[in-house]
């Protein structure tokens, strides 16, 4: 019995390849996702449909390149303002968001969170921000960040140790929703 639920522990265990910026950051912002659901917050998808919506604008811009009269050099003017206004969305917009979210049922904010991450190149720093959906709005709280060393959260073997990482972001949630609110 005993080693039943340790093979399924083994298989749920959340593992990345600690050589792997990537694979790193990847497990890290998934495993905030889910802690920031868990905690009532209803993820906010309208950008994620505007970048679908871009994307999908400029493969079809694409296509009609493709078969129009002029030939590439020509007309790279026009596909070039198209990718340029999906980057400025993802710049301005965007930034280093891993999540959108919408207020809490039940709550008296009127905005959601926005949850960003950063794990610089050849850092071990990995630093987490909560910052309101609407940083103009009166019910808007200030933003609260975590910085720690990827190394407190993952084993040797590249294990997610869930439970520490679990206690830091609910510990950011918790600072962001009691920080006092700004007057205006």
């Amino acid at each position: 019995m005993q080693e039943k639920k340790a093979e399924t522990a083994n298989k749920n265990a959340k593992k990345a390849n600690l050589l792997d910026h990537g694979s790193i950051k990847h497990i890290l912002d998934e495993s905030v996702t889910e802690i920031v659901k868990s905690r009532g917050y209803v993820e906010d998808v309208r950008m994620s449909n505007i970048r679908l919506l871009l994307g999908t604008i400029i493969i079809v811009i694409a296509l009609v390149a493709q078969f129009y009269k002029k030939k590439f050099p020509e007309n790279r003017d026009f596909l070039i303002v198209f990718n340029a206004v999906l980057q400025l969305v993802i710049y301005t917009k965007e930034k280093n968001a891993i999540l959108f979210t919408y207020p809490p049922a039940g709550s008296v904010t009127s905005t959601g969170l926005v949850v960003s991450s950063k794990l610089p190149r050849f850092s071990d720093l990995y630093t987490l921000t909560i910052a309101s959906a609407d940083p103009k709005s009166i019910s808007a709280g200030k933003p609260v960040e975590l910085t720690k060393s990827v190394t407190q959260w993952f084993t040797k073997d590249g294990v997610l140790v869930e439970g520490l990482f679990w206690k830091d972001v609910e510990t950011l949630i918790n600072d962001y929703a009691t920080e006092p609110k700004k007057k205006k």
